[in-house]
């Protein structure tokens, strides 16, 4: 599986994963709904489990994802500061290059 973290998204996740009550724990990206083609995609501060696997990332952040879920092989994490600051997690590989 694989999952890209752009830099302004590293500078942001890194920032929460140093925080103390987050030592020890990874980056989880999840789908949160999946219908027909696409999935729309949620993150959090998480620890692995059996039925997850850990993948590395060019930014030095683990990320942890569900085994298993194609939607999720191939998602990417990005930051955006306008229009509005937050999060924007795509898998342009499954067609999905942001919400509708």
């Amino acid at each position: 599986m694989k999952c890209k973290i752009s830099k302004n998204a590293a500078k942001v996740v890194r920032l929460e994963l140093d925080k103390p009550e987050n030592a020890g724990k990874l980056l989880r990206v999840y789908v949160t709904h999946a219908h027909g083609d696409h999935a729309h995609y949620g993150m959090g501060i998480d620890e692995p489990t059996e039925n997850d696997v850990v993948v590395s990332t060019d930014s030095g952040i683990d990320v942890i994802l569900e085994k298993g879920n194609d939607f999720l092989d191939g998602v990417r994490i990005d930051y955006f500061y306008v229009p509005e600051e937050g999060f924007a997690v795509t898998n342009p590989t499954k067609g999905n290059h942001g919400d509708h």
